[in-house]
């Protein structure tokens, strides 16, 4: 169609057009983010669980085969099961807070448009 000065779309007509698309865009993005949200949340609880058991009981592995070769006055055991633990919380730290920001960066990239 061809634009003529009778329906040429006035400002105020465009403006409200965009508004309208910016917000059925947000809300698309929500209905999208809404049906990944329970498995993104529930993957989310997987990844940090096990990010903190597998280098826990790799510590007490090494550390129980630690005290079998080399006993001493001290246990391998316990110190590599804190060593382990203490590199576990880290590494979920670390999850949690890479997640957080990706959240607050596509929230912020949604109030943009």
């Amino acid at each position: 169609m061809r634009e003529t000065p009778e329906n040429k779309p006035t400002k105020d007509q465009t403006a409200f057009s965009r508004k309208v698309g910016a917000q059925e865009t947000r809300k698309l993005k929500a209905r999208h983010n809404a049906r990944q949200s329970v498995w993104f949340g529930l993957g989310m609880t997987g990844l940090i669980g096990w990010s903190v058991v597998v280098p826990t009981l790799l510590g007490v592995a090494l550390g129980i085969w630690l005290d079998s070769r080399y006993s001493g006055g001290y246990s391998w055991a316990l110190m590599l099961l804190i060593l382990g633990l203490v590199i576990g919380c880290a590494n979920a730290w670390h999850w949690v807070t890479h997640e957080d920001q990706a959240m607050h960066e596509k929230f912020e990239d949604t109030n943009d448009e």
